[in-house]
């Protein structure tokens, strides 16, 4: 059946069987996106909580020992569960064989079987939650980890497990982008986002193991007191933390990488602009991906490494902000003189380069050892890290689900909601968490239970912003969920995007293409062409030589 019959991915076969063992990268997606979404809803919940918490000094919901586990779950599960997976095996799962004219990643029971893995992983980290939660904070610091009476074990094999997830996919899309793009898509014809989830699968696979031997190591010590990290044992804590950040500096980078491979799709269509510097943005998330390697020290300036070292580390903190910055440029200069549109994936990403930006420049600051040492473990930290990670990978996590939604689903969302939704987003996030760069400046120490009664107005007012804050993702919910049942018909290309994902049906069908296409165009030359009733025109009048829509 062809899909001008209204047979999609999604209705081709309905049963529940069809969807467990589906080989589809586009199903496989889809349900990665409930699962980092149910995962997020947890997150976002533990967050609400510890925000009101901190409402006033003292006890008012919950004892020290609780909000020391709500925040070590919301941690956890905010980046290993939600913000790592997020854009690579949702979006990226969905998207990335579709924008280079394949009809599957290259090895699709690897694919599924990532599906699964990540499920088992996300199933220890629950019996974590109701077998006495972790109170160790999301970096599981040693030498408490290894002697807490709280379910590290099995929170750190959750972690451990979704490493496995993390490989499997990083593999995937690095053997489909070698050997499946179609004819004619050279490297420099890719889209920007397939170089940014390329740049990424290079950090999964090299970083990931590092960090699933630290854990491994960590349970090693906590079930059997084996003398690795703790002092009284004959161990070292200084090098749990080397393990860990030569891990989790790079995994920023997993989380911020694909996000930005969303920011350059959405300038580009709605800008209707050429992408400027095109390779130089390309080449920046590679340089990014290896410098990610070599600055995990700066998280530990004030853990007695000699001063050459910590020289040394700063320097190279303040040379990963060049390719940093190249991307913010290139994505100015695209928007110069476009024709800028303001629908709602836009307006994420315009929050994603006010809030990045203000991510990246404080991530300088705390490069420089001199005002580390007075930011370090304060609230300053907090702010930082949560602008780079929500104000980044987040925000061009949700620019590109409303960017892609047409495309998943077939349907159309409130427009003008939608806008109402980022607006709250983007100003209860900042009433959140400028407010505690504020507090860390002033010295509140971060991860504290009580306080002192002069920060109680800057705590309460980074309270409420939680709100607003919450409020723009329950609106963003009801719309989205709303539009799958009640939401107009989506076209083909509702962007009037170039790249191959908007040249096939709205769902697509189950094989993406119904021929291979030949791509004879660059995907950014918005001045050459033009999508007219979802034909690709050259702005001379002429159709392309082949048509690249599927009837």
């Amino acid at each position: 059946m062809s899909v001008a019959q209204g047979v999609n991915y999604l209705n081709e076969d309905k049963s529940l069987k069809s969807w467990l063992f589906t080989l589809d990268h586009k199903r496989i997606g889809v349900m990665y996106l409930f699962g980092v979404m149910t995962m997020f809803l947890l997150g976002g919940i533990f967050a609400i909580l510890i925000r009101l918490e901190l409402l006033a000094p003292g006890p008012d919901l919950m004892t020290a020992d609780t909000y020391n586990q709500m925040f070590t779950l919301h941690g956890a599960i905010m980046i290993f569960l939600f913000i790592i997976p997020a854009i690579p095996a949702a979006l990226g799962n969905f998207v990335l064989p579709l924008m280079i004219g394949a009809k599957d990643v290259a090895f699709p029971r690897l694919n599924l079987a990532s599906w699964y893995v990540y499920l088992l992983g996300a199933g220890f980290a629950l019996f974590s939650m109701l077998a006495g939660a972790a109170d160790t904070g999301w970096t599981f610091y040693t030498p408490y980890s290894t002697t807490t009476s709280t379910s590290v074990i099995s929170m750190t094999m959750a972690a451990f497990i979704l490493g496995f997830s993390s490989i499997f996919t990083g593999v995937n899309f690095i053997a489909t982008i070698h050997k499946l793009r179609a004819p004619g898509m050279t490297w420099f014809k890719m889209p920007l986002m397939i170089w940014a989830l390329y740049a990424t699968a290079v950090i999964q696979i090299l970083a990931t193991p590092v960090l699933g031997i630290t854990l491994v190591l960590l349970v090693l010590e906590k079930a059997f007191g084996i003398g690795i990290f703790d002092p009284a044992m004959g161990g070292d804590p200084v090098l749990f933390q080397h393990f860990f950040w030569f891990y989790s500096h790079p995994a920023v980078y997993i989380m911020v990488l694909p996000g930005m491979g969303i920011i350059s799709e959405l300038i580009a269509t709605f800008s209707k602009k050429k992408i400027f510097g095109y390779k130089l943005i390309a080449y920046s998330s590679v340089a990014i991906a290896l410098i990610s390697f070599l600055v995990w020290g700066h998280h530990m300036f004030t853990s007695g490494q000699s001063e050459l070292a910590a020289m040394v580390f700063s320097f190279l903190t303040f040379f990963v902000g060049i390719p940093s910055g190249v991307k913010m440029f290139n994505w100015l200069a695209t928007m110069y003189k476009g024709r800028i549109s303001f629908e709602a994936p836009m307006l994420w990403a315009l929050s994603f380069m006010f809030l990045f930006a203000i991510g990246g420049f404080t991530g300088i600051m705390l490069g420089a050892i001199s005002l580390d040492i007075h930011f370090h473990d304060t609230y300053f930290v907090v702010a930082h890290f949560h602008y780079v990670m929500m104000g980044g990978t987040v925000v061009a996590f949700f620019g590109g689900l409303h960017y892609w939604w047409p495309k998943i689903w077939g349907r159309m969302y409130n427009e003008t909601l939608a806008k109402i939704s980022v607006i709250l987003v983007f100003i209860g996030f900042n009433m959140t968490f400028f407010t505690q760069f504020i507090l860390g400046s002033q010295g509140m120490p971060r991860r504290y239970f009580n306080y002192l009664d002069q920060y109680q107005p800057l705590h309460a007012f980074s309270s409420y912003g939680s709100w607003v804050l919450g409020l723009g993702f329950i609106i963003m919910a009801f719309y989205l969920i709303h539009s799958l049942f009640r939401g107009k018909k989506a076209p083909d290309n509702p962007w009037g995007a170039l790249t191959l994902e908007w040249q096939t049906s709205s769902p697509p069908s189950h094989h993406n293409f119904d021929e291979i296409p030949d791509l004879d165009h660059d995907p950014y030359d918005y001045d050459k062409l033009m999508v007219v009733d979802d034909k690709l025109i050259r702005k001379n009048g002429q159709s392309e030589k082949k048509e690249t829509t599927v009837n």
